[in-house]
């Protein structure tokens, strides 16, 4: 990753990457824009294990993932805490960036999230992304905040961000923001405050609508549930079990009308052309034609979701296999 300005210090506050002050096109914003997509690279992996299984285990893998090529982990809640699971695997490897996917705004702080970012962000230069979302209706809150007003909370919750004091060594590279967006409010949102857009359960053809919304500079980064080494029949039951458990979900569903579903598409687990949008279920072929087609449409990362396996289970073997078929390229072996 190329280096990037020192951060903006403001009394005892740290100005964020992408706050809205200086977002110009063509001028800084766009560069650290540039240099955040060529960090987290074409295609990374989402949780794959990497957020329930044990301490040791994940350690290898991550790895084992930035060896074969992979660019960026990214790392939900529903397992262990998102920052202290970043933080094993940032110490695990060289170069492989992690990402929250997400950080919800229900279950922390702001003043908190903004302190383990800005954390990790001085004890792993470049190599942690802030991935923060109101979620859908159905997340859960540690703290017994009700899910209301997602995308007003989440501009708010952003300003206290802004405004949190941190009193620690400071970040050299300051630390990217990145907003889980679906809508256009939502992405507009993340167009002006963060540095792009990291978007759940979509099709190809959000991705290009999502492009056309944000405009060229911000990151945009997708996430591509997919299902490897199962039988066709248990492959498209994986993915309907996974499809379904959204469809309920106002904002998933209002989405996926956007892009041209229909009510009927959307009844019960999704009709097949739903299914067969949402989640490739072929070899790994098929997956790498819907990872470059996402690119084509306008995505800068493709965050592919391995489903299909036990919590706590990582499938390096194949997701070693897929990066080959993707032609990543292989990190370098470590000297000694």
């Amino acid at each position: 990753m190329r280096p990037t300005a020192p951060a903006e210090r403001v009394g005892r506050t740290l100005a964020w990457e992408g706050t809205v002050g200086g977002a110009r096109p063509g001028g800084p914003r766009g560069l650290r824009e540039r240099a955040l997509a060529a960090a987290i690279g074409r295609v990374g992996v989402w949780d794959a294990g990497l957020c329930a299984a044990p301490a040791a285990v994940i350690r290898a893998a991550a790895v084992e993932l930035e060896q074969a090529g992979y660019g960026a982990a990214w790392l939900h809640e529903a397992g262990r805490d998102a920052f202290v699971a970043a933080a094993i695997l940032l110490a695990a490897t060289r170069r492989l960036v992690v990402g929250t996917s997400i950080v919800s705004i229900w279950r922390h702080e702001p003043a908190q999230a903004a302190s383990a970012a800005r954390t990790l962000g001085e004890a792993f230069p470049g190599r942690f992304v802030l991935g923060l979302g109101a979620g859908h209706e159905g997340a859960g809150s540690w703290h017994g905040r009700a899910y209301h007003r997602p995308l007003r909370e989440l501009a708010e919750y952003l300003d206290a961000m802004d405004k949190a004091r941190y009193f620690a060594a400071r970040p050299e590279v300051p630390v990217p923001r990145v907003i889980a967006a679906l809508g256009p409010r939502a992405l507009e949102l993340a167009r002006q405050r963060s540095r792009g857009a990291i978007p759940y359960l979509v099709p190809v053809a959000y991705t290009s609508l999502a492009r056309a919304t944000l405009g060229p500079e911000p990151v945009l980064a997708v996430h591509q549930a997919i299902v490897l080494g199962q039988r066709p029949e248990r492959a498209r039951e994986l993915a309907r079990e996974h499809v379904g458990r959204y469809l309920a979900a106002r904002n998933y569903r209002g989405n996926l009308l956007r892009c041209g579903f229909t009510e009927r598409d959307l009844d019960g687990a999704g009709s097949a052309r739903l299914i067969d949008a949402l989640v490739p279920t072929g070899d790994t072929d098929e997956v790498a034609v819907r990872v470059q087609a996402h690119l084509d449409a306008g995505a800068d990362h493709v965050c592919v979701n391995p489903i299909g396996r036990r919590p706590a289970e990582v499938p390096a073997a194949q997701l070693g296999e897929l990066a080959v078929r993707l032609q990543l390229e292989p990190a370098p072996a470590k000297d000694g």
